[in-house]
């Protein structure tokens, strides 16, 4: 799992999610009919169910069962996630992964779905509720962070930047005409950009630190004034026309700014050390029978 939180917990849920949606679709299925063959000697479904149940099925209905508690124990105390909360979450997501396009890899190359992700960080997000108020971050520990993390909280220069990739000079030149006599730079990125990723969006790119582009394209945008728009630049991947927005100056690291976002860190770093702990204190006050447990 490659998601960019900080949190074990998460990996773990969307694991036992993708486990879990296995072994039930298999054996929904009708077991009877093959699922390949070698040599014309068939392998049924129920073979594939049966390696499911005996490698993964133990350890699934565990987690089926911890999920069902925090569900459980989260309405006891009226605790909910909406909607839009999950949404903030997915989309920082979106944002560590450089965009839409990088976070759908993301969800393809994990084999999981933006509905299933959703369902895990909404579970993730009652866990967290439920363990924090038992969880404490003193100042002393906060400070403690900073200093051994004081690299991570240092600005680089960023420059935010809208840009319409073209294949051709020539093409590159007639929009910069075009930009020149007044037309919309977001209308043509969305006519003539060749970016598929940025063109529908007026060809922003948001804001980047130096070295994020390539050589050619980072000395033009991190020289070029505030609302100035460049003459072609050549690059690897064609023509580029680049618009400058606005620039945001280097920022030293620096503790009081930073302080809700290392609570934050330590709170999540606390919620995963602890939940076994909790969950396993929760599970005695539930009448548990898992028949395919190694203990059962």
């Amino acid at each position: 799992m490659v998601w960019k939180k900080k949190n074990k917990i998460l990996i773990a849920v969307l694991l036992a999610f993708i486990i879990a949606a296995g072994v039930f679709l298999t054996y929904t299925l009708k077991k009877e009919n093959a699922v390949a063959s070698i040599n014309g000697e068939t392998i049924t479904k129920d073979e594939l169910y049966d390696k499911l149940v005996n490698q993964y099925g133990s350890d699934t209905v565990d987690q089926i069962i911890e999920d069902k508690i925090v569900a459980s124990e989260a309405a006891k105390k009226n605790i909910t996630i909406s909607n839009s909360t999950v949404t903030t979450e997915i989309n920082k997501l979106k944002e560590q992964y450089g965009g839409e396009d990088a976070f759908k890899q993301a969800l393809v190359d994990n084999n999981t779905t933006l509905t299933a992700l959703k369902n895990d960080v909404k579970n993730y997000l009652l866990i967290k509720k439920l363990i924090e108020p038992e969880i404490t971050v003193t100042e002393d520990e906060m400070k403690t962070y900073f200093d051994q993390n004081k690299d991570s909280f240092a600005t680089a220069e960023q420059v935010k930047a809208s840009h319409i990739l073209v294949a051709d000079e020539k093409t590159a030149k007639e929009i910069k005409q075009k930009l020149d006599n007044g037309e919309d730079f977001a209308t043509l990125a969305k006519k003539y950009s060749t970016d598929s990723s940025t063109k529908e969006n007026g060809g922003e790119l948001g804001y980047f630190a130096k070295g994020t582009m390539v050589t050619e394209f980072d000395n033009v945008a991190f020289s070029l004034p505030v609302g100035k728009i460049s003459d072609p630049v050549k690059t690897t991947y064609g023509y580029h026309i680049i618009k400058v927005e606005d620039k945001k100056p280097a920022q030293a690291a620096n503790y009081e700014a930073s302080k809700t976002q290392i609570k934050e860190t330590l709170i999540d770093q606390k919620v995963d050390s602890e939940y076994q702990t909790w969950i396993d204190s929760k599970k005695k006050n539930y009448d548990i029978v898992n028949t395919l447990s190694k203990d059962a």
